[in-house]
């Protein structure tokens, strides 16, 4: 029987989500909710923003032509991709330390993703057990870190392949870890540094701070870093965390080329912003690429990946998928990016947000969002498949028609 207690809060995400009638709308409350440290880490790039900004500026300079007096009673959003059948084209990005901001984050996140039949990418900067999301959600992918030795690959390798993942992500933007000032002034920092600043921030968060914190210590003890490599990784807390990070820099082709022969399943590469890079990844066999910046938190001063896509789905010419994610926020963003040749995207930011103030509901509650601004684009783009659009029917802003 539900308790009390349960009751309630069921009650009070219900009403919160009502709310809710944008993406964006998820990101207001869940600044109410999380202490600003957490908000901060989540939602700011690298030091000027400008990456960060960019991604959705450059959705905005995009216009969409729509076809009209065409039966669309027949529409469907259903994808494919690497011959699965999702039912939306959209998936849901690795995020780091999504437990941080949600209680059990990543499980919620992958549980979801399976029940609502869209892939779910989980981050090698988690603090849940890999081999944990992949008993509870089987068909989830796995995002890595790898390091610029084959020696120190192959065993973290075995480990995602033991743990029953069949697609690995291997991100490739972060030889180092940016300038996250942004983060800093929010009073975030790697390791955590408990101190009367925190203190308060918990206080004034008590939702926060009971439901998932408190919660999670009782439950669960120190969150760790759990699948950065081979073992189990450090606390949140511990002063030497930042070792974890060590090596990236070194990570070249012939690392990529090893990792290839060393890993069975599907292999696909994050963080490709220039065309050359994509031919490289198609010739060194790998089977899809990822064209993102990172949510802007990488390198500062990158475009958007949206106005580079076209010239990669050029330069790949059909021979594997082009994903995109970074900026997405509107089903208009999705059509344009699928407009442009992407065969998939993902969001990041909007569904770590949503768990943090809905959990589970939360995040359904985000898909069904944007599933139906999807939906309705498409009976108002004049189209029934998702596989009829192409860039006629998205325009610069600055063309002349």
């Amino acid at each position: 029987m539900t308790s009390a207690v349960q009751t309630n809060a069921v009650l009070s995400t219900s009403h919160r989500l009502r709310k809710v009638l944008a993406l964006d709308d998820f990101e207001l409350l869940a600044r109410q909710h999380l202490p600003r440290p957490v908000f901060g880490y989540i939602a700011n790039g690298s030091e000027t923003n400008g990456s960060r900004d960019d991604n959705r500026a450059a959705f905005a300079e995009y216009q969409l032509l729509p076809k009209v007096l065409v039966d669309v009673a027949s529409r469907s959003q259903s994808t494919s991709l690497f011959g699965v059948e999702h039912a939306a084209p959209f998936g849901i990005a690795p995020v780091g330390l999504s437990a941080l901001a949600a209680y059990r984050g990543d499980l919620v996140l992958a549980q979801t993703a399976r029940r609502v039949g869209i892939p779910m990418i989980m981050s090698g900067a988690s603090l849940i057990r890999m081999e944990d999301v992949a008993r509870a959600a089987p068909d989830s992918w796995f995002q890595a870190y790898f390091p610029g030795d084959v020696g120190r690959i192959d065993p973290f390798v075995d480990r995602i392949a033991a743990a029953g993942f069949k697609t690995l992500v291997a991100t490739v933007d972060v030889p180092v870890i940016s300038n996250r000032e942004n983060a800093a002034r929010a009073g975030f920092t790697a390791p955590l540094r408990p101190g009367p600043r925190l203190a308060l921030d918990g206080i004034l968060h008590p939702r926060w701070t009971v439901g998932t914190f408190l919660r999670t210590l009782l439950q669960h003890g120190l969150p760790h870093f759990e699948n950065g490599s081979p073992q189990r990784g450090l606390p949140i807390l511990a002063r030497n965390v930042a070792y974890q990070h060590d090596g990236r820099d070194s990570l070249d082709w012939r690392c990529m080329a090893h990792l290839r022969k060393r890993w069975g399943g599907r292999l696909v590469v994050k963080g490709i912003l220039r065309a050359e890079d994509a031919r490289r990844a198609v010739g060194e066999g790998l089977d899809g690429i990822m064209v993102s910046n990172h949510g802007g938190r990488q390198l500062d001063g990158t475009p958007s990946p949206l106005r580079v896509l076209p010239g990669i789905v050029d330069a790949v010419g059909g021979a594997v998928p082009v994903m995109l994610d970074s900026g997405v926020r509107r089903g208009s963003d999705v059509i344009k990016a699928l407009a442009l040749g992407a065969s998939f995207v993902f969001l990041g930011r909007p569904f770590i947000f949503a768990a943090s103030v809905g959990g589970q509901a939360g995040v359904l509650h985000l898909v069904r969002l944007l599933a139906d601004e999807i939906d309705r684009n498409m009976a108002m783009l004049g189209i029934n498949r998702l596989a009829e659009l192409d860039r006629s029917f998205c325009r610069e802003r600055a063309t002349s028609l």
